[in-house]
């Protein structure tokens, strides 16, 4: 993978930081075919009184066993795939360890699966050490069916980024970020550029994410930016590629493929998402939603803010803890650039909601990009139950 990062590169360094990350990782990805017969499971006890499960794998053919402390992403998969609830499996983990373990070892052995083991070898970054407990060769990062079809994050970077750069877009990277789950890097233009009301200045975007361990499929979606607080608010404009077929025949064929042919296909997809990614770069989409943007402005919400917003926590099903983030959001927005002594409006509730990903864990901020978008485009019916006080409706 080349070094696009200076035309892409923010003044923090985010671009740089994730490739060196996605290098890091590459260097010590290891892959397993393994049957689950073959693989036992046991949970220790740390010195902070933690719990951890470890994987231990036989050798084969001459390979060493292998002990692989198991990561959180990789146990919740472990459990649902022996059709164990997620918070049951974690409960027993902590508190029945042994009873935990014998059940695990006893479906592994009699309902035996064929899986693919995604591992890091170690050593790894400081983030994840297992500080105590049996020395381990490992983290097992992902427990996926044998037909994953392997799509890892340096194989969209380097379909992505080259035109990126490329781009008369003149793109910005804003964030960039490697978690247990997935990799996400999101761009803002410096050029496609426009105002959804006087003083609120919004930027076209794009964002690019992966998965390498099955939690969600490639992806390349539309973003606009809201620069004065980069607020990002994701369309429905979106290509995705599944890294598991969706035909139970098709994955049986990727069984079959050599080595050689899946790089081929994988070759595929890369050229695909340079094509893609050259045509997100166009400022059409951008200039639709801007004139939604300008629509939502005039489109009033009456009664009382707080009320407002917990009318509009009901509508999207948000949690009492999601429906404060987004309150909190629309505090802030008041007192932003072409927000400021205007009437609560639409556009204020889509800000608000786009502002509750500043603080949402990274795996969820996609969520809160989607429902901003949820808001701008809610039916009158589900908008006016947001925006028009009770006695409103009732008349």
């Amino acid at each position: 993978m080349q070094n696009f990062t200076h035309p892409l590169e923010n003044s923090k360094g985010d671009l740089q930081r994730l490739m060196d990350t996605v290098l890091d990782n590459r260097s010590r990805k290891q892959d397993y075919i393994a049957d689950t017969n073959m693989t036992q499971v046991e949970t220790v006890e740390l010195d902070d009184g933690s719990r951890r499960t470890d994987m231990i794998l036989e050798g084969d053919h001459g390979s060493p066993t292998a002990r692989l402390a198991i990561n959180g992403v990789a146990f919740d998969q472990m459990n649902k795939k022996a059709a164990i609830e997620v918070r049951t499996g974690r409960r027993l983990q902590q508190d029945y360890p042994l009873e935990f373990d014998a059940i695990l070892n006893a479906i592994h052995g009699k309902e035996n699966k064929s899986v693919t083991l995604r591992t890091f070898a170690k050593p790894r970054l400081p983030s994840w050490p297992p500080q105590s407990g049996p020395s381990t060769t490992g983290e097992l990062r992902a427990v996926v069916s044998s037909r994953f079809k392997t799509f890892d994050n340096e194989d969209l970077l380097e379909g992505a980024l080259v035109p990126l750069a490329e781009s008369d877009a003149q793109w910005e990277v804003v964030h960039a970020q490697v978690t247990d789950r997935r990799m996400y890097a999101r761009f803002k233009s410096r050029t496609i550029v426009g105002e959804a009301a006087l003083g609120d200045v919004m930027a076209h975007g794009l964002g690019i994410e992966n998965s390498e361990v099955g939690e969600g499929s490639v992806s390349l979606s539309d973003i606009i930016w809201t620069l004065a607080c980069l607020n990002g608010q994701q369309r429905p404009n979106k290509f995705r590629a599944a890294h598991l077929t969706s035909s139970r025949s098709d994955s049986d064929t990727w069984a079959l493929l050599t080595d050689e042919t899946k790089d081929l296909d994988n070759a595929a997809l890369k050229s695909k998402i340079r094509d893609i990614a050259t045509a997100f770069s166009s400022s059409e989409s951008f200039e639709a939603t801007l004139e939604k943007m300008r629509n939502a402005s005039t489109d009033l919400v009456q009664g009382e803010a707080a009320k407002a917003v917990g009318r509009l926590g009901i509508v999207l099903k948000l949690s009492k803890p999601e429906t404060s983030s987004v309150l909190e959001g629309l505090f802030k927005t008041l007192g932003q650039p072409g927000y400021v002594n205007r009437p609560l409006s639409r556009a204020h509730m889509v800000n608000a909601v786009t502002r509750a990903a500043h603080d949402a864990d990274p795996d969820d901020v996609t969520a809160w990009q989607l429902r901003g978008t949820e808001v701008l485009e809610l039916p009158r019916g589900p908008w006016n139950l947001v925006a028009k006080a009770p006695d409103s409706i009732a008349a």
